[in-house]
């Protein structure tokens, strides 16, 4: 399917008249499952590529609009949501253009502010009233279930990280307790692509595809797939993670770090987040600097 600027054009005239004569230009974008235009010099368009993000923005379009008035940070609250039309098959969303740079790793982030900033967001977030929200289902299935899954992941890396470290890592968070409700919200997906910055600063959170409700400890990825370590205890004093919770979400860094690097391409955003996490995961020292 062709997601083009004619496209945009004419589903924007046919279903926001208003903003009709506005330019469109499409953006560079880092995920796999939307096309996005600047529509104007205020406003966004988001097109999903596929079903599964269709399912997704779906999401952000029911929950979204509750979220973002107790959230610290500018987020992609949709301003009108289109219907399929013209050929093309899903719902599709227009937003406010948030301006920043997808978050880069590196000598340029202030990590200091990104840790505090991060632990603010996630920490406004959880105090959102849970009843009723979507559960987390794809980042909140128990780590048992993905157990072989991860073990072939490790088997398939030959080379590239010390195998028996990795399992080291997965095995200790098989060992602590499971997460127990109470569940919280959770973004789901707070990894460099969905973090904009401005001058290495953090100053908006977008891509809230996997929102849901469940085990808070999915939130506290950004501690490898951001941070590094002296900033990662910051984040985790911030944040008052206890040791089983540690632990437990070092797991899930590593089962998403093993994923990208699995599914993305060596050099592509994407598989340099995966392999910076895991490099992350393996040169930190799990004690806690309190």
């Amino acid at each position: 399917m062709c997601i083009d600027v004619p496209l945009v054009h004419r589903l924007v005239a046919a279903q926001f008249p208003q903003w009709a004569e506005l330019p469109i230009r499409p953006v560079e974008a880092a995920g796999r499952d939307n096309v996005i235009f600047r529509l104007g010099t205020e406003l966004s368009v988001r097109l999903p590529r596929r079903e599964l993000g269709a399912r997704h923005l779906a999401n952000e379009h029911r929950w979204l609009p509750f979220l973002s008035p107790h959230l610290p940070l500018p987020v992609p609250a949709p301003l009108g949501q289109g219907l399929p039309s013209e050929g093309y098959p899903w719902c599709w969303t227009v937003t406010r253009w948030l301006p920043g740079d997808v978050s880069a790793f590196g000598s340029g982030l202030d990590e200091i502010q990104m840790a505090d900033e991060l632990a603010r967001f996630i920490t406004a977030l959880r105090a959102v009233n849970p009843a009723e929200g979507p559960a987390s289902d794809l980042r909140g299935a128990p780590l048992v279930e993905r157990d072989p899954g991860v073990r072939a992941a490790i088997a398939a890396r030959p080379g590239d990280w010390d195998r028996q470290a990795m399992t080291a890592v997965w095995e200790s968070a098989l060992t602590v307790p499971s997460w127990v409700p109470p569940a919280v919200w959770t973004h789901g997906d707070l990894h460099p692509g969905n973090l904009l910055t401005i001058d290495g600063r953090l100053t908006a959170v977008i891509d809230f595809g996997l929102l849901g409700v469940g085990d808070p400890a999915i939130d506290v990825l950004p501690a490898w797939t951001v941070l590094s370590r002296p900033t990662r205890d910051r984040f985790r004093r911030a944040l008052q993670v206890d040791e089983a919770t540690w632990a437990r979400t070092r797991g899930r860094a590593l089962d998403f770090g093993l994923m990208c690097v699995a599914t993305a391409p060596r050099g592509s955003l994407v598989g340099n987040i995966g392999r910076r996490t895991i490099d992350q995961i393996l040169t930190d020292d799990q004690g806690w600097i309190g």
